[in-house]
Parts: structure tokens; C-alpha cells; sequence
């Protein structure tokens, strides 16, 4: 469906470039102007996207707001867009936490203008992964977001900046390559079976693709996504990233960017090779269980704040991978919700932390203590933030958590077991760092006159609280979105395949009315 006749999906997905378009014709001197820009059109693009939440039909299910039209005809490639409970859910994850990045990255004054074209082209980039169905033009998303992230880490990062961007694009680039390849075959195996040509997701699901080569198909996606979640072992550049990233980066790169991998397996890996899955799965639960332990010791071992909840995210995202390869519907859902979660905790933890590091220029834990006593405001909201990490009940964290080893305890009790272990690490780390930074006496002299949140800090932070608060009390209103969605999955891995088009032009039962762009 279109909403009042306008293509919402595209609207949202490039809106950021009237934003991009309009900076192109600012002084490079004009940094104030740059960031009104910036701020306006990532807040418009929010407000964009909010009508999604309500014109989504959860009691019809399957994709809405569908716009489809040929883009490359003699490939077979579509311009084909539509959006389901989960992937509607995190493009306004998206939206939001870009627009607030914005917000929070106020006082950037180096190179402003091409700081925020850098963000605005992400958001284009992050929005358009979410929404495409058509894997070629998934692709050019999924590519066109790697590098305005590697430039934001690489110009405005800290001291070694060159060196965790290029791992970044190394890393990330590495795996797109296979997964580039892996498409390409399945582009051919899809013309061997129907004769024409297509990049449509929706009939790559139909393929039956031969075990063998599904078997290989499936590591080579998998690697791809495993790479950006990331999963144990391939995390190893995601604490260069974000310590070296600017705070707005960091926000985005874990509310957003580890969540392209969570999809990336939900989305395409998974559906399309289930044989493959099944058979991967112990391996995929017990690398998902070791990334939950890992990330969890290494936080309690790390000096430097930003460190620690960089490496916080690669055990929370474990627990999104463990619910996401329990394959029912406790887990999976509550692997959908994680990721929103994680989106909301994380990017909170980094905002805050990056609000001390503008008064103090470092982010050592030994440098600080009793901060409760000049800042009480801010102690108060670092505190709420770490306890929602930490997954206390009611606040965000401890619905998706409780469902995730619901789920994974139905199949692999031993793995749920030793995970929730990592929830009772997860306290002493959190915990033991906040009360080595805010309680105490006051040890170093220059902290006694540190400032406590402004108006606009407390602005950037207010809807994140809000949205803690509110999924952890509440969260059947995005439980209900996304259900539909999650049952297709399932039913997908049990091998009731989703119904699907018999060509391009053809519209699934799983495609609901959208609009024709033909």
C-alpha cells in the first residue's frame, strides 16, 4: 500500500540525499549550517518512518508497502522493496538512533559538513538493506554502507584510526567478496530451474538447491553476516572499531550496523538453505554460546569504558544469535526483540560514555570516581541504562534475554545454562565499573567541576529512556508486529516454504497490495 500515494519505502530510504544534495552547496567554513541541515533532514527522515509502524498490518502479515519495478531488465534485477514487522521495526531503529547520532555529534567541529554527508549516506545505505528484496539491489546497499563508516572511523576517529577502519573494510570486504560469489551461483541455479533471470528473493526461497552446494551456498552468506554481527571468532576488529570511532559512529555502527548480520541470516542465509542449517547448527549454537562467555570475561578484564561495552555488544549479540538458531518461536522472537534492544542499551552506553569523554578527552575507568556527586543527572541515566543491559526486569533487556534461553533452553539446555551465566557476569562488570566511576570520593581534582548533562544531552537521551522503559514493561506492541514474520520463518526451517511468485511480476500471498511503480 502507498500512504496518502506516496511510496514511503523509497521516501525513507532517500530522503538522507536531499540532506546530502543540500551540504554539497555549503561552505566547508559553515559548520553550524552543515549541522541544522543534517539534524533536519535525519529528523524528518524519523518522522518518515513512523507512519510504517502504524500502516503495517500485523493480522495480514507477510510484506507491505511493496514497490516493485525492473531496474536492470537484461539481469533480471528489480528495483523491489517491502517491509515485514521485523525488518519495519528496525529501519526505525535506524532513523531514530541516526537522527540522534546527529544530535549528540553537536560539538563536531572538524570537517563538519563531510561528516554529516558521511552519516547521511550510511542512513541510505543501513535503511536500504533493510527494506530490499531483491538480493542484487540488497547487495549495492549492503556495499554502498561500508564506506562512509570507513570514513567516519578513519578521518574523525582517535589515534588509531586508520588502522581499525582499514580492518573494518578489510574484514567486512573480505566476506562480502564470498557472499558477492554465492549469489552469482544462486543467480544461475535460479535460471537453471526457471529459465529466466532474477535477483528475486522471494523466488530463491522456491529454489531446491541441491545439498551439496547448499551446503556451500549457506557458509559463504554466513560468513558474510557472521563477520558483521560479529560472531565468535571473526570480532576481532569490532573493539578497534568502536574505540576509534567517533561517539556518533560508534552508536551507529553497534545500534545499526551488527544488526545487518542478525538480518542477513534471518532474511537470506537461513531461509533459503535450511538443510544447510540444520545441519550447521551445533556448530552455529556453540559458537553463538562462546561469543556470549567470551565477550562477558573479556569485560571484566578492560581498563578503558568504551573497551568494555564494545565488547559487551559481542556478547549481547551472541545471545541474539543463540535465540535466532533455537528455531521456535521463543527464541526467534526474542532474538528480534534483542536486536531492538541492544540498539537502544548500547547506543545509550555509548552516547553517555562519549559525554564524559568531551569533558575529560579519555575514557580510563582509573581516571574517574565519585562522579554521583557533581553529576547526579548524569549518574542517575547511567545507571538505568546499565541496569536495562544487565537485563533487569522490567526494562528492555530482560524480555528479550528470558525469551532467548526460554527458547534455547527447549533445545539445548546445556547451552542456555552456561549462557545465563554470562547475565550474572554481565552484573559484575557493569556494576563494578559503575561504582569505580560514580561512587567513591572525588580523586582527581578536575572531576570535582565537571558539568553535569545539558539540555541537548538530555535531549539525545530522553527517547532512548523512554523506549527502555516502555519495551520492558510493555512490549507486546512490538511482539505483535513482528510475530507473523518470525511464524514464516520457522515454518521455513521446518521446510513449509513461504508461499512465493512464479515470476517476476507475480505477487506472492506473502506480498501484500503495494505500489506499482511500472
Amino acid at each position: 500500500m502507498s500512504i496518502l500515494g506516496i511510496p514511503i519505502l523509497s521516501l525513507v530510504i532517500f530522503l538522507p540525499l536531499t540532506g546530502v544534495a543540500a551540504l554539497l552547496l555549503v561552505g566547508r567554513n559553515q559548520g553550524a549550517l552543515a549541522r541544522g541541515i543534517a539534524l533536519a533532514v535525519t529528523g524528518l527522515t524519523f518522522l518518515a518512518s513512523l507512519p510504517m509502524y502504524f500502516a503495517y498490518d500485523a493480522a495480514m502479515g507477510g510484506f507491505q508497502m511493496v514497490e516493485q519495478m525492473d531496474w536492470i531488465p537484461a539481469w533480471g534485477a528489480q528495483y523491489f522493496l517491502g517491509a515485514d514487522g521485523v525488518s519495519m521495526l528496525l529501519v526505525l531503529l535506524t532513523t531514530l538512533l541516526t537522527f540522534l547520532s546527529v544530535l549528540a555529534a553537536w560539538n563536531e567541529n572538524r570537517h563538519t559538513r563531510e561528516f554529516m554527508i558521511a552519516v547521511l549516506l550510511l542512513e541510505v545505505g543501513m535503511t536500504g538493506v533493510f527494506l530490499a528484496l531483491d538480493v542484487f539491489l540488497f547487495y549495492v546497499f549492503w556495499e554502498v554502507m561500508l564506506f562512509p563508516m570507513y570514513f567516519i572511523i578513519g578521518v574523525w576517529g582517535s589515534d588509531r584510526r586508520l588502522y581499525a577502519a582499514m580492518k573494518f573494510v578489510v574484514y567486512t570486504m573480505a566476506a562480502s567478496v564470498l557472499m558477492l560469489v554465492a549469489i552469482l551461483f544462486m543467480y544461475y541455479l535460479n535460471f537453471q530451474s526457471t529459465g529466466h533471470s532474477s535477483f528475486n528473493l522471494l523466488e530463491w526461497y522456491h529454489l531446491k538447491v541441491p545439498f551439496p552446494a547448499q551446503y556451500w551456498l549457506f557458509a559463504a552468506f554466513a560468513l558474510a553476516f557472521a563477520v558483521k554481527v560479529p560472531m565468535f571468532p571473526f570480532h576481532t576488529w569490532l573493539p578497534d572499531a568502536h574505540v576509534e570511532a567517533p561517539t556518533a559512529g560508534s552508536v551507529i555502527l553497534a545500534g545499526v550496523l551488527l544488526k545487518m548480520g542478525t538480518y542477513g541470516f534471518y532474511r537470506f542465509a537461513m531461509p533459503m538453505f535450511p538443510d544447510a542449517v540444520l545441519m550447521a547448527l551445533p556448530v552455529l549454537m556453540g559458537l553463538a554460546v562462546a561469543a556470549i562467555l567470551y565477550g562477558a570475561l573479556v569485560c571484566m578484564v578492560q581498563p578503558d569504558m568504551k573497551k568494555l561495552v564494545a565488547y559487551s555488544s559481542v556478547s549481547h549479540m551472541g545471545f541474539v544469535m543463540l535465540g535466532l538458531f533455537a528455531l521456535n518461536t521463543q527464541g526467534v522472537q526474542g532474538s528480534m526483540i534483542q536486536m531492538l534492544n541492544h540498539g537502544v542499551s548500547t547506543g545509550a552506553l555509548f552516547l553517555l560514555v562519549g559525554m564524559i569523554y568531551e569533558r575529560r578527552h579519555t575514557k580510563a575507568i582509573a581516571e574517574f570516581g565519585g562522579l554521583m556527586g557533581p553529576m547526579p543527572v548524569y549518574a542517575t541515566v547511567f545507571l538505568v541504562v546499565v541496569l536495562s543491559s544487565i537485563g533487569l526486569p522490567g526494562l528492555n533487556g530482560f524480555v528479550g534475554e528470558y525469551l532467548i534461553l526460554l527458547g534455547a533452553y527447549g533445545v539445548n539446555p546445556w547451552g542456555a545454562g552456561v549462557s545465563a551465566l554470562a547475565v550474572v557476569l554481565a552484573a559484575i562488570y557493569l556494576l563494578w565499573m559503575y561504582q569505580r566511576v560514580f561512587f567513591g570520593l572525588v580523586t582527581k581534582a578536575v572531576n570535582q567541576k565537571l558539568a553535569d548533562l545539558t539540555l541537548r544531552e538530555m535531549a539525545v537521551l530522553a527517547p532512548l529512556l523512554v523506549l527502555i522503559v516502555w519495551m520492558g514493561v510493555y512490549p507486546k506492541p512490538f511482539l505483535d508486529k513482528m510475530k507473523p514474520s518470525v511464524d514464516q520463518f520457522i515454518a521455513s526451517q521446518a521446510g513449509a516454504k513461504p508461499a512465493v511468485p512464479e515470476s517476476p511480476a507475480a505477487k506472492p500471498e506473502s506480498v501484500k497490495p503495494g505500489v506499482s511503480l511500472r
